[in-house]
């Protein structure tokens, strides 16, 4: 058992033993423990005698000049009773109990905050208005970590430095909040900025740290330094210019961050890019896309792109456009944009093609890889495409590109043959409107498609009409589709079982306006007197009767009407007759009919080819001709005469069934 003047033996004198004050020789003081515990020994400050170790100070309760125990004293108080109840034999360089995480974190706050902190009296940190440093009446930091011999202890103290770097962080960003309050900025704009700038607060740190190397600035604080490094840097002044360039404070922070400290190439790539015609709202947009290594590139790499681009079909006018909506040119070498350039023109594209398709979608130009273009242009072969067709195809619909093989088109594919759709009606499709490929195959085709089947369309006649017509497939099934479809039901007359028929007949309809086709020539074939019920018969029989022009269903009628003498049911029965040209094939019929006085309906007169209406004309007047002669066989001449007269009556040769718009 030790004795109690070999603890207060002080082998090392360069330690501090137990945080104890110099004793005074005139003080009689008597430090008790609390009442809860009881001590071995009672450790005096003044009247200890070393040479009688076994003689006990009196502990009288009834000692009216006993003071209170100093509260801040008691830890070491009772570290000693430990030591004398346990019987082990103190190391004086361990007396100095560990310090308890909290007290840890506080002392690096009082050590590294950046202003002084309130203090009470008689508080055990004095900070004096005359100190130096806040950290002068402070235990040294080294303190903090005396116990790193084992692992427990060392991982103690990475989290003590990890603590210690985030102060130092916080610290570091309340400079630069000062620094943003002089440059008039705003405390919201300034926190928010801060959220995105953890790099630069970071190098800010470093760099202040670094300068306490210099002699210069050796004997700065590190709020000073850290100050000085902010100001030199010059970024308040570009965070003001940046923002008058309609950059927002998220791009702002990203540019600042990617800078890596050379602040000046930011300022000098914008105003790059003010000079090819980047808006401003897309000039941080542009530099935040472009890649890590934008603010690395000097401006003639830059130049070099853009002549290239320019020499290649894409006008001045438009690189800023291009630049803005595919950023990720910028970062490209001349070699690898050329690489991509000539992957286009190989197609057969000139120099007008390639500028176009590049201002209609630029991000087919430096977006994807060169080896997914490739496979997406082999798959388009597949469907009969030669390399020409997919040029002229990427020239009209360069967002082709934009779709995936196994995410997108294959699937969409599968469906199509489900339908009944051949590989040459995809062919079709493709050619037609190869926007079709890009459309979403769960949200946009798969919906229209069942509403075909829910009005009564069968699948050979949705097959049949998404090639006849695949502009169906782009067309809004809310805002265009079911409107049309309901118009036609209760307004046109057309009833419901006769609805999925017009809708396979006619998908044109689709593609045009309510209110200012449809309804319009609604209104026109209701003003001649046709009923609603009746003309939903003649639209369900011949579906693009509403798709013509007023301009040129009126003079058909007006010469039916005046000219043939015809009656308005003619029209009702044969509703197909504004399908014909009125100069072409109307008139020369009527008129051969009127020369050999023949009546026959308009079916008849119309719907056949010239060499089938020669020979029923030639027929009936035959018979005519026997019937008037009496004689019934007829005779080789009289027929004969009959067919050269027809023969020699001019008609036009017209092809089918001329329709007009």
């Amino acid at each position: 058992m030790l004795s109690s003047s070999s603890l207060y033996s002080n082998p090392h004198p360069h330690l501090r033993l137990l945080h104890f004050r110099t004793p005074n020789p005139l003080s009689n003081v008597v430090l008790h423990l609390p009442s809860n515990q009881k001590p071995n020994a009672t450790v005096a400050s003044a009247d200890l005698r070393r040479n009688n170790p076994t003689e006990k100070p009196s502990t009288n309760v009834s000692d009216p000049i006993q003071p209170e125990p100093r509260k801040h004293n008691s830890k070491s108080a009772a570290l000693v009773n430990q030591y004398l109840s346990s019987g082990e034999s103190p190391n004086p360089q361990n007396l100095e109990p560990p310090l308890p995480e909290e007290e840890k974190v506080k002392l690096l706050e009082l050590s590294l905050v950046r202003k002084r902190t309130p203090q009470f009296p008689g508080s055990i940190y004095v900070q004096s208005p005359s100190d130096s440093d806040v950290g002068s009446s402070l235990p040294p930091l080294q303190s903090l970590f005396r116990n790193a011999g084992s692992e427990f202890d060392g991982e103690d103290d990475r989290k003590i430095i990890r603590r210690a770097l985030e102060i130092r962080r916080k610290v570091t960003s309340e400079i630069f909040k000062e620094a943003m309050r002089k440059g008039k900025f705003g405390i919201t704009y300034t926190d928010n900025l801060l959220g995105w700038l953890p790099d630069f607060i970071d190098f800010v740190m470093i760099q202040a740290a670094s300068m306490k190397q210099l002699p210069e600035f050796a004997h700065l604080s590190f709020n000073l330094r850290a100050k000085t490094v902010i100001e030199e840097s010059n970024v308040v002044p570009l965070i003001r210019w940046l923002k008058h360039n309609s950059l927002s404070y998220p791009q702002i922070g990203k540019l600042i961050c990617m800078s890596k400290g050379k602040l000046e190439s930011i300022r000098r790539l914008v105003e790059w890019l003010k000079g090819i015609h980047v808006k401003g709202g897309y000039l941080g947009l542009t530099l935040t896309k472009a890649g890590g290594n934008i603010l690395e590139r000097s401006n003639d790499e830059l130049d070099e792109i853009v002549s290239y681009l320019e020499s290649n079909g894409v006008r001045m006018v438009w690189i800023g456009f291009v630049m803005s909506r595919c950023p990720y040119l910028l970062s490209y070498s001349l070699e690898e944009l050329k690489s991509r350039v000539e992957f286009f023109l190989n197609m057969g594209m000139n120099e007008k093609d390639f500028g176009t398709m590049v201002f209609d979608f630029p991000k087919v130009l430096g977006q994807y890889s060169l080896e997914d273009m490739n496979q997406k242009v082999n798959y388009l072969k597949e469907f009969g495409l030669e390399i020409e067709d997919i040029g002229r195809l990427l020239a009209y619909k360069p967002q082709l590109m934009n779709g995936s093989i196994e995410g997108k088109w294959k699937p969409l594919v599968k469906y199509f043959y489900y339908l009944g759709i051949s590989k040459e009606g995809l062919r079709r499709m493709l050619t037609i409107k190869p926007v079709v490929f890009c459309l979403d195959l769960e949200t946009i085709i798969v919906p229209k498609v069942q509403f075909f089947r829910d009005i009564g369309v069968r699948d050979d006649g949705i097959s049949n009409m998404l090639v006849k017509f695949p502009s169906l497939l782009t067309f809004s099934l809310y805002k265009k589709i079911r409107p049309v479809v309901i118009f036609l039901m209760t307004k046109a007359g057309v009833r419901e079982k006769d609805i999925g028929k017009v809708i396979a007949l006619g998908p044109e309809l689709f593609g045009y306006s309510i209110v200012h086709k449809l309804e319009v020539n609604l209104k026109y074939f209701l003003s001649l007197g046709i009923h609603t019920r009746t003309l939903g018969e003649m639209i369900a029989d011949f579906p693009m009767l509403l798709r013509y022009n007023i301009d040129i269903l009126r003079p058909k009628y007006q010469y039916l009407r005046r000219t043939m003498v015809r009656p308005l049911q003619d029209i009702i029965d044969f509703p197909r007759f504004f399908s014909y040209s009125l100069e072409g094939r109307i008139i020369p019929r009527h008129q051969v009919l009127v020369e050999n006085h023949i009546n026959l309906n308009l079916r008849s007169m119309l719907a056949c080819t010239d060499e089938e209406f020669k020979n029923k004309v030639a027929d009936i007047v035959e018979k005519r001709q026997r019937f008037e002669s009496g004689n019934v066989d007829g005779s080789l001449s009289v027929v004969h005469t009959t067919r050269n007269s027809i023969d020699s009556t001019t008609l036009d040769d017209s092809l089918g069934e001329t329709r007009e718009d």
